[in-house]
């Protein structure tokens, strides 16, 4: 038994050495591909694709046959990505901070981490540091599967000159944290309004008296709650780096509870043959079903709706409202420009968000 041990791991040794070997090789052809883009008159410093990431990935995972799961083959493979892109680009990345917040979890997923995350305390302030270039992409929430839309985003989406890159699906598991042992005796909980709506019944039926505080991020809930007392829901992530204890794991209301966040920046990623649209537009004022003209092109070439969202146009008339609309394909692809175009001719407002890559895993 001790030398079926031993010859297992001297195989083990030799696929280590293999796969660094390799891991080197595709970092340094990694460094050539950044050298032939600045010949090229790309000099932006920036080598990061994110249709090129989205297609690596997507190939890593049809390739996969196990025992890894695709999406653990999937993290492997982004990691490498990562940790290349940054010997030329390191990139600098907003997101909603402070450190431990469901949003840092997003940039790691999508970004890997080998980049500079700049933690930011407000969703306009990640919006406003890529607009200005103190970093290059930023990550936003913008919906979640129990407790709705995120509508500061999708005010700042309905003006900025930005553009959507991507998106990142991450499950969301909450927990409750505090620097007491127990439950008993709870009597405030600090959290983002989104985490309390995704676990308001959980809540209900265990701290139906705890007074409930309303805080910019669940992080940000997590450093309250150190300071004076009391709980905060957050993730294990914020558990272990501050120190709290987990009272209750996995306190949402729906096991299934999933978070989607955009990466926005200042590019057009290029079609990917699996692709996301976004718009925004107003609809013509005094126009008996003016919404429905504007949609009915989208039937008629049978693209598939995946989400209508309303939003008040601020300082305007009353039932002024911005429709966001989520489609699959991509706005370059030729029968979509002919839809758009035909949609955007029928707004009083129209403009395109940005075309990205579905979320890969």
């Amino acid at each position: 038994m001790n030398n079926e041990l031993a010859q297992a791991r001297t195989r083990i040794d030799a696929l280590d050495e293999q796969i660094q070997t390799l891991i080197s090789q595709r970092a340094r052809i990694a460094q050539d591909v950044a050298h032939i883009k600045e010949k090229m008159g790309d000099s932006t410093g920036n080598h990061y694709r994110p249709s090129r990431e989205a297609e690596v990935l997507r190939r890593a995972m049809e390739r996969n046959t196990g025992p890894l799961t695709d999406e653990t083959v999937a993290r492997l493979m982004r990691e490498i990505m990562s940790a290349c892109l940054s010997l030329e680009s390191p990139l600098k990345i907003a997101y909603l901070g402070p450190e431990g917040t469901y949003t840092q979890a997003a940039v790691q997923k999508h970004f890997g981490d080998s980049i500079t995350a700049r933690p930011a305390a407000a969703i306009d302030e990640i919006f406003r540091d890529v607009e200005t270039g103190n970093a290059d992409y930023g990550v936003v929430p913008v919906e979640n599967s129990l407790g709705g839309i995120v509508s500061h985003t999708l005010d700042e989406l309905a003006q900025t000159t930005l553009r959507i890159c991507g998106e990142v699906t991450l499950p969301i598991h909450h927990c409750l944290l505090s620097t007491e042992t127990s439950i008993e005796g709870i009597t405030h909980i600090y959290s983002h309004q989104q985490s309390f709506a995704q676990c308001r019944k959980w809540l209900d039926a265990r701290l139906p008296k705890a007074e409930k505080d309303t805080v910019a991020s669940n992080a940000q809930a997590v450093l309250i709650a150190r300071e004076k007392g009391g709980a905060a829901i957050a993730g294990q992530q914020a558990a272990k780096l501050y120190g709290m204890n987990i009272l209750a794991s996995n306190i949402e209301d729906d096991p299934n509870n999933t978070t989607r966040f955009l990466i926005i920046g200042k590019h057009d990623p290029s079609p990917t043959g699996d692709d996301v649209t976004s718009v925004v537009l107003t609809a013509q004022r005094n126009m008996p079903g003016a919404l429905f003209k504007l949609l009915q092109p989208f039937a008629r070439e049978n693209i598939d709706l995946t989400r209508i969202e309303s939003r008040p146009v601020k300082g305007a008339a009353v039932h002024d409202y911005y429709f966001f609309i989520d489609f699959r394909g991509h706005a370059l692809d030729p029968r979509i420009e002919s839809v758009l175009a035909e949609v955007r001719a029928a707004s009083a407002y129209f403009k395109i968000l940005g075309s990205y890559p579905t979320a890969p895993f």
